[in-house]
């Protein structure tokens, strides 16, 4: 297969974005800790639906009412610890306020 100058060049432009894209995203994330207070580490919705033990379906359920503050980085969504602390004293009788605080010490220590 023959591919001419122009669209190598081009192929390899469109590449060469994509990597700086990606190095941007991986830089603020190593960078999250120095943006955030210690008790405010961000999470994403793995961490959430593994420390309440919960279905994304359900996550989304709280996000679209309202029920939990969160932000938005490209397509991938957080949610400070604070406000979740918040939403789980809140709503205590649905979750183990131990178990979470015991969650979010153990991800802290990684």
């Amino acid at each position: 297969m023959f591919v001419n100058d122009n669209h190598f060049i081009e192929w390899m432009e469109r590449l060469s974005g994509k990597l700086n894209e990606i190095g941007k995203d991986l830089k603020s994330l190593v960078h999250a800790s120095n943006v955030f207070d210690k008790e405010d580490k961000p999470l994403d919705n793995q961490d959430l639906c593994l420390m309440l033990h919960i279905s994304p379906r359900t996550l989304q359920r709280y996000r679209s009412e309202g029920l939990l503050p969160f932000s938005k980085r490209g397509q991938k969504i957080y949610y400070k610890t604070s406000d979740v602390r918040k939403f789980v004293y809140k709503n205590g009788d649905h979750w183990d306020r131990k178990a979470f605080e015991d969650a979010t010490k153990a991800g802290g220590e990684e």
